[in-house]
């Protein structure tokens, strides 16, 4: 469907259809186009992270405790501080803060390297293995309420141009790395 300024917006209006609007106006010669995904994607982002996810609130994490709990619970493995923030592309410096509240909290526990002291590997406790196994079905519940209002087919659109989305982009910044 396509709302009545001409984009694919759905049978509503919503706040990027109003921007893409007034850019028309103020300049009817760019190709605002790229407003109305990126603009979009940026709004659920925000949006997103605003609502505080509630089986996690409840839970008492964070969206980033979360992933990093998640990340020792799906890989199955003991990780460093170094490959949590790639699994969770957060800084160093934001898992570390995050790692000494979890620990703290005796959801995660370190392990020092035998042969290099710098490092530490982490593993989940018995304490946080159960909060994920927990939290996650509750969680996942939550997801599929907040995306209820996408018929399946729609949602599995979605979920595909995102992913080539993501690729691409994945595969821009990692050519810019090299």
């Amino acid at each position: 469907m396509t709302a009545t300024n001409g984009g694919p917006t759905g049978t509503r209006q919503d706040t990027v259809a109003a921007v893409v609007r007034q850019w028309q106006a103020v300049h009817p010669d760019l190709d605002t186009a790229p407003i109305e995904i990126i603009g979009r994607i940026n709004r659920c982002a925000a949006l997103l992270q605003q609502a505080e996810d509630a089986p996690l609130r409840r839970a008492g994490l964070s969206r980033p405790e979360f992933d990093l709990l998640g990340a020792l619970r799906r890989t199955g493995q003991e990780l460093t501080p170094s490959e949590l923030a790639r699994e969770t592309f957060s800084s160093g410096a934001a898992v570390t803060k995050r790692l000494k509240m979890l620990t703290e909290r005796g959801l995660v526990e370190r392990r020092g390297d035998s042969r290099d002291r710098r490092v530490a590997h982490l593993r989940l406790t018995d304490a946080g293995r159960e909060l994920v196994d927990g939290t996650l079905p509750e969680q996942l519940a939550y997801e599929t309420a907040v995306l209820s209002g996408l018929d399946p087919k729609g949602q599995h659109e979605l979920a595909s141009l995102l992913g080539e989305l993501l690729a691409q982009l994945e595969g821009r910044l990692g050519a810019l790395r090299v």
